[in-house]
């Protein structure tokens, strides 16, 4: 058992690693279009208990957001 969680834990924060990795290049529109999709999947899934759909909905939704949010100048 406890191998498993290693290998889980290992695997977690190899994919987090890769994936800030993957943010160096991006625009700052582009930035805030991952950070709303991902605050809305969060606030989607806890809205509606876990479900997929409010999940996945709410990353839609707070994409948009994210998209639509201009930097400061």
């Amino acid at each position: 058992m406890k191998t498993i969680k290693q290998l889980v834990m290992s695997a977690t924060l190899v994919t987090v690693a890769l994936g800030l990795g993957g943010c160096a290049g991006m625009s700052a529109q582009d930035k805030n279009t991952a950070i709303g999709a991902g605050a809305g999947a969060v606030v989607g899934g806890v809205l509606t208990g876990g479900s997929a759909i409010g999940t996945v909905g709410g990353a839609a939704v707070g994409g948009v957001i994210g998209n639509q949010v201009k930097p400061p100048k």
